[in-house]
């Protein structure tokens, strides 16, 4: 054990922090122990624990069914990270991992979501009460929907997002329920069925069952749709690369996504807030809100590195297509390459976005005296709502998503 590993090792269980093997544990030089509780806190073997912006709080249990190796993350109370590797993410009260997982920058497990073994996330928004099965690959997805630990959202085992395409772009983010009513957690849940995926960019419906073993390639918008996608006659043609023959719905579905976002920094802004105390302090928001702007970035990144294959993919259009090139796929290209930067800069001013909403003012009022009743307790607050206290906000959050939307395709017209 390195000498600085020791001194941190026993420094922590000198202040209470349980460490069965400490001959087995690495803490690196720039680690802050102040920012690990002594409450509780147990660190089994062969864990290691690097960043000096990592923060665990109490009750928390890491590598309990194998080593875990954590890097600037932060952990809220009674997390158990059971075995893996997590870097970048955030953990809010009482979320689990299974042992096998592989956490990279820009996840978030809000509060009771949960993952079995073997499941790798990255740039991922899991709302309250989540659950995903084991051996799944679920990276830029947000989900959502359900209304407690025996009523949620669940991916069952063996699925995977595909997020990765034949002409190598990610602007493939998948939204499973939203922002603005998600949030208020009390939407029917979505299931997607185990040994299946879906191939991003979609949208999908509260309420939707997605049956064991389809693939989902298209948008449901309708709640409560049972969708079984059956074997599809076997085909052979040509691929051409940059093509890209409808580019409407690829483009629009990141702008809803990355718009579902941006109304949900507002609620971190505005509600999340509300609820710092011991078990959310200020650090532990910190590390959530800066994890929601690095999957923001993400989005707007892949975005971008699609968009400026644009002017190549309306060549390779015209050229392979020929008389039957539409006129206005090829104008939807070249408008979303030109108008691009003017996008961007919109979707970045967003994130600081604070005008006055009667909604919005409505909802905090609300908010502040249910608060002032019932305590800090998030996921008690916000489910002690009834439907006349969470449309105001949902109805806030949704015109963020309507606004932001209309404004980009005010920009690029010939998407409408």
């Amino acid at each position: 054990m390195k000498h600085h590993s020791a001194s941190k090792i026993e420094q922590l269980i000198q202040k209470g922090v349980i460490i069965p093997n400490p001959l087995s544990v690495d803490i690196g030089p720039e680690v802050d122990i102040d920012k690990i509780s002594d409450d509780g806190v147990v660190i089994y073997s062969g864990c290691k624990i690097y960043g000096n912006e990592t923060l665990i709080l109490r009750d928390a249990k890491i590598g309990y069914e194998g080593p875990a190796t954590i890097e600037n993350c932060q952990l809220g109370p009674l997390v158990q990270l059971q075995g893996g590797f997590y870097k970048e993410s955030v953990f809010l009260k009482n979320s689990n991992a299974g042992h096998g997982s592989h956490f990279r920058e820009g996840t978030i497990l809000e509060e009771a979501s949960r993952t079995a073994h073997t499941v790798g996330l990255k740039q991922t928004i899991l709302f309250p009460f989540v659950t995903l099965g084991s051996l799944i690959n679920f990276c830029d997805c947000l989900m959502s929907g359900g209304t407690s630990s025996k009523d949620h959202s669940e991916v069952g085992s063996s699925y995977i997002h595909f997020n990765y395409t034949p002409n190598q772009d990610k602007a493939t983010p998948t939204l499973l329920g939203d922002v603005p009513k998600g949030v208020m957690l009390n939407q029917r849940p979505i299931f997607l069925g185990g040994q299946g995926g879906i191939v991003g960019p979609c949208r999908i419906e509260f309420g939707t069952i997605i049956a064991a073993g389809s693939i989902c390639r298209k948008d449901e918008l309708r709640p409560g749709r049972l969708l079984i996608e059956l074997p599809q006659k076997a085909s052979n043609v040509p691929f051409v690369p940059g093509l890209y023959r409808g580019i409407k719905r690829l483009a629009i579905n990141n702008i809803v996504y990355i718009a579902n976002l941006l109304a949900l920094i507002q609620w971190y802004h505005h509600v999340r807030s509300q609820f710092i105390s011991d078990d959310f302090p200020e650090p532990l928001f910190d590390g959530l809100k800066e994890k929601l702007n690095m999957i923001i970035d993400e989005r707007i990144a892949r975005l971008n590195a699609l968009i400026q294959k644009m002017p190549d993919s309306a060549k390779v259009y015209k050229e392979n297509v020929k008389e039957n090139a539409s006129a206005l796929v090829l104008r939807q290209k070249n408008e979303l390459y030109n108008r691009w930067s003017e996008i961007e800069d919109y979707l970045s001013e967003q994130r600081h976005l604070n005008t006055r909403d009667a909604d919005r003012d409505n909802f905090l009022e609300t908010l502040h005296h249910t608060i002032k009743d019932s305590g800090k307790d998030y996921i008690r607050v916000i489910q002690s709502l009834d439907l006349e206290g969470t449309h105001p906000g949902t109805q806030w959050l949704q015109r963020i998503v309507d606004t932001v939307t209309e404004k980009v395709l005010e920009i690029i017209p010939s998407f409408r």
